[in-house]
């Protein structure tokens, strides 16, 4: 794993603390809905803090149109609500500047004694944030002593916040982003072995480099969801109305082959619970996957193919999930995904397995499941714990080993 430096190296004391977080939170209606990604920072603002720091918040929310910040300072995407809720999990207060830089933010972060925090407003609503511009990297810079990155959901991107800075200042690992790496590095950079990867979703074209990566890396993949269909396709078997790209047949036997050379085992469903409507609760039969009728599709793994997964993982000491085994949003069709996910937490429980889960729809499968908690790591990156299992290097972790 890439050396780093984290806040055990770091004397904060007195010391400006520019915090890159994730405040990219769902909200409605001006109060945020999921408080998940807050409540993942929360351990690095309270020992900075803690230990005397003035702590200087960053973040992006949303996508801000526009030529000049005037026309990019949307309401709707101002951080100050978010700021608000996360002085409530924080138990203290959060003072607001109504910019990242100039004035407005030079003299809030003036203000600041030791222990405050401080959150500025939306980063994106400066056009060199995205472009991670020198002039803007180096006005974001000015504010701070030091600089601590706590946002690995946004460690693909070479941006200003989560690059630039770390060129400027001295920088460190939050404690939230180096329980991730150290948790990443536990699942692929450095496993346990025998591995499994649990990959799912719905179409093999969004996830064509990450199943190359992965064929190389660990000793069993399991395929689900939609993403499965294509590969039964190529296997000859008929998938009915299931959703399938049939354009990447041979893709996906390439990749089998792929998988053949380098002692990977594939594991793909052996039945599967099938529907004529996609739709919760509607008309449905548990049948071999050889058997799918012209009108029905392929929704979930079915109990054999789910029994022999389960079985496969006790065999594993590592496992590493993204995506779900079938259209868990629909009931009855989230059964293989809770029963294999409840196995790995008992795996988990019982120190036989490392479990690390990431990207949007897994996370809400494994919470979906009960189990959110119960695994060794659950990664709230989409973007950024995708492009990792891609086999990628991520800008801004490798800024903090610059």
């Amino acid at each position: 794993m890439t050396a780093f430096k984290t806040l055990d190296d770091l004397a904060p004391k007195g010391k400006r603390i520019l915090v890159r977080v994730d405040l990219n939170v769902p909200m409605e209606n001006g109060q945020v809905t999921d408080a998940t990604r807050l409540e993942r920072i929360l351990p690095t603002i309270r020992d900075l803090a803690g230990r005397g720091g003035r702590v200087i918040l960053l973040a992006h929310f949303g996508r801000p149109k526009g030529e000049t910040f005037e026309e990019r300072a949307s309401p709707g995407e101002s951080l100050r609500p978010v700021a608000v809720a996360l002085a409530g999990l924080l138990g203290q207060p959060i003072a607001f500047a109504g910019n990242c830089i100039g004035p407005d933010a030079e003299t809030a972060v003036a203000a600041l004694g030791d222990g405050e925090v401080l959150c500025l407003e939306n980063t994106r609503f400066h056009k060199g944030e995205e472009k991670n511009d020198a002039a803007f990297t180096a006005a974001l810079a000015a504010l701070g002593d030091a600089y601590v990155n706590d946002a690995f959901s946004a460690a693909h991107r070479a941006h200003a916040s989560t690059e630039g800075l770390a060129r400027h200042l001295p920088a460190y690992a939050g404690r939230t982003m180096e329980a991730e790496l150290r948790a990443l590095d536990a699942a692929l950079g450095a496993p346990t072995r025998p591995v499994m990867a649990i990959v799912g979703g719905a179409k093999v074209s969004t996830k064509l480099d990450l199943l190359g990566n992965l064929v190389a890396k660990v000793d069993c993949l399991v395929i689900g969801g939609g993403m499965a269909n294509t590969f039964l396709a190529a296997r000859g078997v008929n998938v009915g109305k299931s959703l399938c790209e049939h354009d990447l047949v041979a893709t996906a036997r390439e990749i089998e082959a792929k998988a053949k050379a380098a002692g990977c085992e594939i594991l793909l469903p052996t039945d599967a619970l099938l529907a004529k409507e996609f739709k919760a609760n509607p008309l449905h039969r548990a049948a071999p996957v050889t058997s799918v009728g012209p009108e029905e599709m392929i929704l979930d793994a079915g109990p054999t193919a789910t029994e022999i997964i389960i079985a496969k993982l006790d065999s594993m000491k590592t496992l590493v999930w993204n995506g779900p085994l079938g259209a868990f949003e629909l009931q009855p069709f989230d059964t293989a995904t809770v029963a294999v996910a409840r196995a790995a937490a008992a795996l988990t429980n019982a120190g036989k397995l490392v479990s690390v889960a990431g990207g949007g729809d897994t996370v809400a499968a494994v919470n979906h499941a009960g189990v959110g908690e119960a695994l060794s790591y659950v990664s709230t990156a989409g973007g950024a714990f995708l492009e990792w299992m891609e086999g990628k290097e991520l800008p801004g972790v490798k800024a903090l080993s610059a």
